[in-house]
């Protein structure tokens, strides 16, 4: 299957980065390359872009389209969480400018294998890097019944977590539950009819839950701001797309942290605890995508993107 992906709020990412022909730049997460693809577009022959993603169908995809640009990209299969060990082998200490478009893409959602889908009957997978042995399978065979419940409850802020996990449960005592379509019927089973005519399809909140905790897309999230922004030049840039609440809310707090880290009692005059900001928050409020784009791409509908940018 072709890896196809229609980059979300595309124009307003880039021109947030503020992009300089000859700065260094970093996607850490690659995808099909189209937010790189315009980044590389405003870089001249001294500029450089560092691509990162895990999927190795990314890393092939985005390496075809970017050919055109040569040496001026370099591309690594990592996840970004390890993006300074990545610019440390590159022999880079500071970049101009770093861009995160958080959540599953769209050729993961619809590629069958991959399992990420509730719209298919297809083996439970949902790993990002295929080279990880966690797999949606062992979480829903596996981990026990409070475990699961915790997970969709807080990843998946699903009100009827309790239940899927019981349901989950006792359906596996039978035999292994192996497929999506399986943990789709299991899914149906725990919510009420009345609420499943509600809400959209009712394996969405477990789907994405069991996604998250999948890949550790939170856990990766909020261990890797800080890092991140130090990485960042003096005026660089640091410009996340997030799909959810649980992203943006980590996003959010650890933006606002980095500018005013300050411990002090507001009784305090001068502040004495010595934490001094690292920038300043360019968003006040999130951009959120155009009503053009809402016409023509529907899985942009609740991308919510926030800018940082270091002193």
């Amino acid at each position: 299957m072709e890896f196809q992906h229609t980059s979300v709020l595309l124009n307003e990412t880039v021109d947030g980065l503020l992009v300089k022909p000859g700065g260094i730049y970093v996607d850490g997460t690659l995808g099909g390359g189209g937010h790189s693809h315009e980044i590389a577009c405003r870089l001249s022959g001294s500029g450089r872009l560092i691509g990162i993603d895990q999927d190795a169908a990314a890393i092939k995809a985005a390496g075809e389209r970017l050919s055109e640009f040569g040496d001026l990209i370099t591309i690594v299969r990592s996840n970004y969480r390890n993006t300074k060990a990545v610019l440390t082998e590159l022999g880079i200490d500071q970049i101009d400018g770093m861009m995160l478009d958080l959540g599953v893409s769209s050729y993961q959602l619809d590629n069958k294998d991959r399992g990420f889908s509730y719209r298919y009957d297809t083996p439970l997978d949902m790993r990002m890097d295929e080279r990880q042995t966690l797999s949606a399978r062992t979480i829903i065979n596996e981990y026990d019944e409070m475990t699961l419940f915790r997970i969709i409850r807080d990843y998946g802020e699903d009100k009827f977590a309790k239940n899927i996990a019981k349901h989950i449960v006792r359906a596996r005592a039978e035999k292994p539950i192996e497929t999506t379509g399986e943990l789709n019927e299991i899914i149906r089973a725990a919510i009420p009819a009345k609420m499943r005519a509600d809400g959209g399809h009712p394996s969405k909140r477990t789907f994405q839950a069991i996604r998250i905790e999948c890949n550790k897309e939170l856990e990766v999230l909020k261990e890797s701001l800080e890092e991140l922004i130090d990485l960042l030049a003096p005026g660089g840039r640091l410009c996340i797309i997030t799909f959810h609440s649980l992203e943006d809310r980590i996003v959010k707090t650890a933006f606002k942290q980095a500018a005013n880290p300050c411990t002090c009692p507001p009784s305090f005059p001068v502040c004495v605890c010595g934490k001094e900001s690292k920038g300043k928050v360019i968003t006040g409020k999130p951009i959120l995508p155009s009503e053009e784009e809402l016409l023509v791409n529907s899985r942009s509908k609740s991308a919510k993107l926030r800018i940082f940018e270091k002193i």
